[in-house]
């Protein structure tokens, strides 16, 4: 299948904003990107389809530039938190079906989903959750909290689970938790091949990396359980 490639904005070329740019144009995707900041905006001209300095609460100045034809745009000025509301208020005049605007308080994000937005991000909460559950589970590769009930974790496949199939390591019945995919290194070198949704027989081998969906109670007791 031929992945289409699609129109993103991203208004805002600060940190989060340049770096989430650059990463969409490597992809293959077209980007516009925009900053009232001239700096911000050289910097990565030669990096995106199009960079180009702009107010963007201007609706006339966003549609010169041609935002109205994206597909996706990001809001990055979390920091300015009138400024990013009136962007937000123009890109839904403008018509873009998709938006995506961070938050840097728990009220700009409520007021941001009330306008309609597609989706919230808090970039800051969100690591600031991640560095203090590895810091707590000393063995969790990564963590991502899904809602406040459950949560993704990875973490490399305990010792006692190595050899044995899902089957028998009963994870889901024991202790609330399922493989939802298994991430392991051919013997012979090469990439990294990952198994989503791994079968009851799939057996565990040393140095996996296991992603683990599960209750937040029962992850925030990862240790204790697979100990």
């Amino acid at each position: 299948m031929v992945r289409r490639k699609k129109q993103f904005a991203v208004i805002g070329l600060g940190r989060l904003g340049s770096a989430m740019a650059a990463t969409l144009a490597d992809l293959g995707h077209d980007v516009i990107g925009v900053d009232a900041n001239e700096e911000h905006v050289r910097e990565m001209a030669d990096v995106l389809t199009h960079a180009v300095q702009l107010d963007a609460t201007d609706e006339r100045a966003l549609r010169a530039a041609g935002i109205q034809d994206v597909d996706v745009a990001v809001v990055s000025i979390g920091e300015n938190i009138e400024a990013s509301l009136l962007v937000v208020m123009q890109l839904k005049e403008l018509g873009i079906p998709t938006i995506v605007a961070k938050a840097v308080t728990s009220l700009h994000g409520r007021i941001l989903e009330r306008l309609g937005v597609s989706r919230v991000i808090f970039p800051e909460r969100d690591m600031a959750i991640r560095v203090a559950h590895s810091l707590v589970m000393t063995d969790v590769i990564d963590y991502i909290e899904l809602s406040r009930d459950f949560s993704i974790v990875e973490i490399p496949a305990p010792p006692p689970f190595v050899g044995r199939t899902l089957r028998e390591l009963e994870l889901r019945p024991r202790l609330g938790l399922t493989i939802i995919a298994i991430k392991r290194k051919p013997a012979t070198g090469g990439p990294e091949v990952t198994t989503v949704s791994p079968g009851g027989d799939e057996r565990i081998q040393q140095n996996d990396v296991l992603v683990l969906l599960g209750d937040n109670a029962q992850i925030a007791k990862l240790d204790e359980l697979l100990g």
